[in-house]
């Protein structure tokens, strides 16, 4: 545990790609097999689902410190972590004890398992009193599975090859899909001649970079395939072994949630992979239904005739990246596409590719997106491979441009990790009906964290705290004086919100110095919006 936390240390302490890779590397090449096991499952992105509670943790530490409530959430909102702030109010009592670190997984583990509080309780004040502040804060962030180490899978398989000498690809594809942790797993991860099961597996998926220069510079038109960027949960369909696996791009199993597809799939032949995309689409409608309709299924483990009759799914292939059996994804995208539109021939609908002889005549067909239904326009090099990750050149997402509104600031909260200690989480309204006839209320629309430099977020940090007009724990209403331009893909109507309506990845374009809180937009405009863009 102490190895690992020094580590995490390291990482936390440098920007550069390069040292964080170095310091894996050293990590990996020193660690016992069951404890790199474990730090690849944390490095790489997973985690524990919820041990315990931030509010149980704040409450036995607040008793363990002997602190008041007012004053722990005054530390808190200081401090800007509530793991942070544990870690620093509970003092190390007993001698520390350096157990490894698939030990400590194990306890944690077993955390689930006690049944009342006080066992829990107990259990956890324990180990605090164990454990130097460094790693109680680690252990906080493991148990409350919000451990966020700052790197990306395809670092650590940047480092794990350095360790290895194995190639990244293939150690890419065998940290795909379920694995557990274990000293037997990390040695069949590492070991070249190894077999491993890969009957259920997934590829690495291939993300496209936002297109934010003009297409013409990508060269001629022609040596591009088009297609809709579909608007639904990406997704790979895994036909092996007389059996059916459908993957989400979070590397979840998803296959019981959309019973129909791996119906559908049991059609192909065997040692079938393809990319797609999963949509509530229905047999007689000539668009896809709203995002929102497909969130009704994203959540559920129990399908009824009504939610199936409601919301139901599609699989939609653009990709083919196995054929019987043999892995086809160095072959070029124009080769895939043949190949796969006849694997899929009266079994699954393949994105249609949108042609044009002209960089502007792309551009026309994109500016029908929205009305399609869909997000814009992917852009795929003809002569190019399935890659791994995000690697610029070959996939281009070409978005339509947002939707915007004006809105007032009105409520701020502290972020998190770096940005912990800094009010960086902004809630934004616009002018609704006010409570007699003739007057106006701000009405709250959405929140955004993104979007403003590192100079406006100071700026904005200083105002927030001068002018402060009540607080609600972490969060701080605002005296209404700024307007910030919010950007969003879309929006749909929304009973759980204030305004009626709910809108899609909001961020913040830019801070309107130049209006005054009377110029931000209506409801009765946002309404308007949802009208023409709404699902």
């Amino acid at each position: 545990m102490r190895r690992f936390a020094e580590l995490f240390a390291a990482l936390d302490r440098t920007t550069s790609t390069n040292a964080k890779v170095a310091h894996m590397a050293a990590y990996f090449e020193a660690a016992a097999p069951a404890d790199a096991a474990w730090a690849v499952f944390f490095l790489s992105g997973r985690r524990f689902k919820r041990l315990a509670g931030w509010n149980r943790l704040a409450g036995w530490a607040r008793a363990e410190a002997g602190v008041p409530e007012w004053l722990f959430d005054a530390s808190s909102d200081v401090v800007g972590d509530l793991a942070e702030t544990i870690a620093l109010l509970v003092e190390q009592t007993a001698e520390a004890e350096d157990a490894p670190l698939h030990e400590w997984a194990a306890r944690l583990e077993g955390l689930r398992a006690l049944e009342e509080e006080s066992e829990q309780r107990a259990r956890v004040v324990g180990w605090w009193r164990s454990l130097p502040p460094g790693e109680r804060f680690l252990l906080n962030k493991m148990m409350t599975g919000a451990l966020r180490v700052g790197v990306s899978r395809t670092l650590v398989v940047r480092a794990l090859a350095e360790a290895s000498g194995l190639a990244r690809d293939v150690l890419q594809h065998r940290l795909s899909g379920r694995w557990t942790p274990s000293a037997a797993f990390y040695a069949a991860l590492l070991d070249p001649d190894a077999e491993q099961e890969l009957a259920s597996r997934p590829y690495p998926f291939y993300l496209a970079s936002p297109l934010e220069k003009d297409p013409a510079a990508l060269g001629a038109v022609s040596e591009w395939l088009a297609e809709w960027k579909w608007d639904g949960i990406r997704a790979q369909l895994v036909r092996r072994a007389g059996e059916t696996h459908l993957w989400s791009r979070g590397e979840e199993l998803i296959t019981e949630r959309f019973p129909e597809i791996a119906e559908a799939a049991k059609t192909l032949p065997d040692g079938t992979v393809l990319d797609g995309e999963v949509l509530c689409w229905g047999v007689e409608e000539e668009r896809p239904m709203p995002f929102a309709v497909l969130q009704k299924r994203i959540g559920r483990t129990r399908l009824g005739p009504k939610i199936l009759r409601e919301a139901p799914a599609r699989f939609l292939a653009y990709d083919l990246l196995e054929a019987g059996g043999e892995d086809i994804r160095a072959e070029a995208q124009r080769a895939r596409r043949a190949r796969l539109e006849a694997v899929c021939e009266g079994r699954f609908s393949v994105s249609p590719l949108v042609e044009a002889p002209s960089w502007e005549g792309l551009a026309a067909k994109r500016a029908e997106a929205r009305g399609r239904g869909v997000e814009g326009l992917m852009l795929k090099r003809a002569d190019g491979p399935y890659e791994v990750g995000r690697r610029k050149g070959g996939w281009w997402k070409w978005k339509v441009d947002p939707l915007t509104v004006d809105a007032v600031l009105v409520y701020a909260q502290a972020g998190h990790g770096k940005r912990a200690g800094l009010f960086t989480d902004y809630t934004f309204a616009v002018w609704g009906p006010g409570e007699t006839p003739g007057t106006r209320t701000l009405v709250t629309l959405a929140k955004a964290y993104s979007g403003l430099t590192n100079e406006e977020i100071r700026e904005l940090d200083g105002w927030i705290r001068r002018h402060t007009l009540e607080r609600f724990g972490p969060v701080r209403a605002v005296e209404p004086a700024h307007v910030f331009e919010l950007a969003f893909e879309g929006l749909r109507r929304s009973k759980r919100h204030k305004s009626g309506v709910a809108v899609r990845f909001p961020r913040i374009a830019r801070w309107r110095r130049d209006k005054r809180i009377e110029e931000a937009n209506t409801l009765e405009q946002v309404h308007a919006l949802l009208a023409t863009h709404g699902g």
